[in-house]
Parts: C-alpha cells; sequence; structure tokens
C-alpha cells in the first residue's frame, strides 16, 4: 500500500529506508466507500490523505444551499483542506469519496512528528507545497482566462479518467458553470 506514496516522493526526494519505516510508522491505510464524506465542514481536518485509489473531492455549500466542487483529485496524490488541516482551523469544505477510496492518511500530530525526524520529508513537504501553490494560481487564472469550453478540453486532456470516475455535476461545478452548459460542450467536442 505504500509503494506508490514511495514513488511520487523518489521523482523528487531520495527516500532511505529509515525514512520509509518512519513514512509506514506515521501513515495509516483505511478505505472508504464510495460517497463517504471522511472531513466536514464546520470541524477542523484530521487528516492529510494520500490517494492511492479512487476519486476524491472538496466542496462547500454556497449562499443558497448548493454544492460547489472546488477541487477533484485523482491518484495519486495528497488532498485535504490545506489551509484548515495547517493551521488547525474550522473548515468550509467537506471531503468526499466519489468512488470507493484506498487512502493513506495522517494526521497533523504525526506529520509534525514526521517532518521533525526525517529531512526528506521536510524537503518533500515543501515540494509539495510548491506544487500546491502553483496549482492553486493556474486554476485562478484558468477560471479567470480560459473559456468554459476550453477549461473542460484542458480538463480532458490532462485528466481522462475523471471523465469516467466523476459525475458531471460534480466536473461541471468545479469548471465553473451548470451540468447543462458542460452536456452542451460536450456535445460539440464529441462531433
Amino acid at each position: 500500500m505504500f509503494d506508490s506514496i514511495f514513488q511520487i516522493i523518489e521523482k523528487s526526494i531520495k527516500l532511505s529506508n529509515k525514512d520509509k519505516e518512519l513514512c509506514e510508522q506515521f501513515f495509516e491505510p483505511v478505505i472508504f466507500p464510495k460517497n463517504r464524506v471522511i472531513e466536514q465542514e464546520g470541524k477542523i481536518p484530521r487528516y492529510l490523505y494520500f490517494i492511492n485509489n479512487g476519486f476524491l473531492r472538496l466542496f462547500y455549500y454556497n449562499e443558497i444551499g448548493e454544492e460547489v466542487t472546488t477541487h477533484l483529485n485523482c491518484p495519486p496524490g495528497f488532498i485535504t483542506s490545506y489551509h484548515s488541516f495547517n493551521n488547525q482551523e474550522k473548515s468550509i469544505n467537506n471531503l468526499e469519496c466519489i468512488t470507493e477510496c484506498e487512502l493513506l492518511r495522517i494526521s497533523k500530530g504525526n506529520l509534525d512528528l514526521l517532518l521533525q525526524q526525517s529531512e526528506a520529508f521536510k524537503d518533500f513537504s515543501i515540494w509539495v507545497f510548491q506544487q500546491s501553490l502553483a496549482y492553486n494560481e493556474n486554476r485562478s487564472i484558468e477560471l479567470a482566462t480560459l473559456t468554459a469550453e476550453e477549461r473542460y478540453l484542458k480538463l480532458i486532456k490532462n485528466y481522462p479518467e475523471i471523465l469516467h470516475n466523476v459525475p458531471l455535476q460534480y466536473i461541471a461545478s468545479f469548471l465553473g458553470m451548470n451540468p447543462k452548459s458542460l452536456s452542451r460542450i460536450r456535445n460539440q467536442t464529441i462531433r
């Protein structure tokens, strides 16, 4: 269950056997069923998750009670409500398993201990933070500058597996459009 996380880390940071043992000590393997909310709004996120298998989303409810999907994540990768997790503050987000999910999770306390005991994981956490900042900056730019069709085409080019695993209403919300607009765009691009 740890092979995937080791492969991701070792693309940028060399792990010793001790680093791997620490990872196995502090990360807990878990499996959640489809449609399970594993972190709830109004609460402090308890864990940072690494996705081995499955698809998850972060969402919140807007002022009229509609779900707004702010993040879709597919394997492999990390997900949580980062700001709230890092600052141990209540989150406005819910974290939901879209499909059955096979995850590794680590609490904030154990993550802090891991970072104290492993220089490799400290370096990797900086790399993850940098990647997250770049992703969020690019996402903001895309939402502001790309048309709905361009955002859709870019998503399916970069993450084609999302179309087969994530309901269209979540994809539409994530792309900043309503489901009818997404259906129209999909029909136009299929032709």
